[in-house]
């Protein structure tokens, strides 16, 4: 496992109990990968030195987080098959690549041009008009190296606040929801999805999953499919997460691609019958998928490092609602928005579950009394 992120714990966590052995490299010790790992190597991922000792001592590579170098992954796939491959990563990498791929393969994305320049940039607005979201081409994540550009006074320095030398201008989109589907395909290019996930954000953070969603049927049904063709097309082996958009014209459009589990997907472990972090391990050792059944419906809450803002929380309360599952990461130092665990329930609807989610994370904050 290349990253020592909670996603990479999850992952080890599951291939562990499939009999597997774990090694992980990631900059840090004690990651939250590491914990639960055979192996952990603290190296650099442009440590190509380290990354080759790494890749002779495994028999496939995998990775948690699509910020992995793509000379890391090609130095891995020297020595090991790297999956999914790095170039599917190299796509994903950067909006712009991601965007292109789509629209080569003729699946619907958000209206948008390439940015290099302030003029370019003038030149986008003229074209998309107000508002619209500048967003990096690279490293960005959950709201980072964005500017919501609503007028043209608000244009003024939005390049030059960004620090980069390439962007997307998106058009902003008045959707009626977010939404994700997360396609597992193995090695013999069987598949295997979840979703649609319905999604809610705060501060461009995801905050609550729940799915079914109350979606129309073909909605749901090109939902699954343009997440399989996704998937095809970039001859995928693991699991990948397709992020939409559903406009209030009842367009979907896709927002953004993760080549790994995605976060919108933790609910699985608890409501279907093979999580999305199974489904990796099988994908990626080349072994049969599992069902990817939803047991019932469910909901999922991220527990971020703001909950720890006056002091520990109170895990004794929540405990005591014995139906919510609780899931920590190990991390350390809580901060404001870092993700440090979920909550999931299981109730008779969705709507049910994301109340119950919502009122045991306001147990944790002693918000509100538990209740059984």
């Amino acid at each position: 496992m290349l990253g020592g992120g909670q996603l990479g714990r999850m992952f080890a966590i599951a291939a562990r109990r499939l009999g597997y052995r774990v090694h992980v490299l990631a900059p840090d010790d004690d990651s939250p990968t590491g914990q639960v790992a055979d192996i952990e190597t603290r190296a650099a991922y442009d440590d190509l030195d380290a990354v080759s000792c790494f890749a002779r001592r495994v028999s496939v590579v995998t990775f948690e987080f699509e910020n992995i170098p793509a000379a890391a992954a090609e130095t891995a796939a020297q020595y090991a098959p790297v999956r999914p491959s790095g170039e599917l990563l190299h796509i994903t990498q950067n909006r712009a690549r991601e965007k292109a791929f789509l629209t080569k393969v003729g699946l619907p994305v958000t209206p948008h041009v390439v940015v290099r320049s302030e003029s370019d940039l003038r030149r986008a607005l003229e074209r998309l008009g107000y508002p619209a979201v500048l967003k990096t081409a690279v490293w960005g994540y959950d709201g980072k190296g964005q500017i919501c550009i609503d007028t043209p006074a608000k244009a003024d320095g939005a390049w030059g606040a960004l620090k980069t030398d390439q962007a997307i201008l998106e058009a902003f989109i008045d959707f009626e929801s977010e939404l994700s589907v997360i396609v597992a395909r193995g090695v013999e290019g069987e598949a295997e999805t979840y979703g649609p996930m319905m999604n809610v954000h705060r501060d461009h953070i995801l905050d609550i999953t729940s799915t079914p969603g109350e979606l129309r049927v073909p909605i749901c049904l090109q939902a699954i499919e343009i997440a399989r063709t996704v998937a095809e097309a970039a001859e995928l082996v693991g699991v990948l997460c397709v992020e939409f958009f559903l406009g209030r014209d009842g367009r979907l459009m896709i927002n953004e691609l993760a080549p790994r589990p995605h976060n919108s997907g933790h609910l699985t472990i608890d409501a279907h019958e093979t999580c999305q972090f199974e489904q990796q391990v099988r994908a990626v050792c080349a072994l049969p998928l599992g069902s990817a059944e939803l047991l019932r419906p469910a909901a999922m809450a991220n527990l971020l490092g703001d909950l720890w803002r006056d002091g520990e929380p109170d895990w004794p309360a929540l405990c005591a609602m014995g139906d919510v599952k609780l899931h920590l990461y190990g991390k350390k130092q809580p901060r404001q928005g870092r993700k440090m665990g979920h909550l999931t329930a299981l109730e008779q609807t969705a709507e049910a579950a994301v109340k119950r989610v919502a009122t045991a994370r306001a147990v944790c904050r002693r918000e509100v009394p538990f209740e059984r």
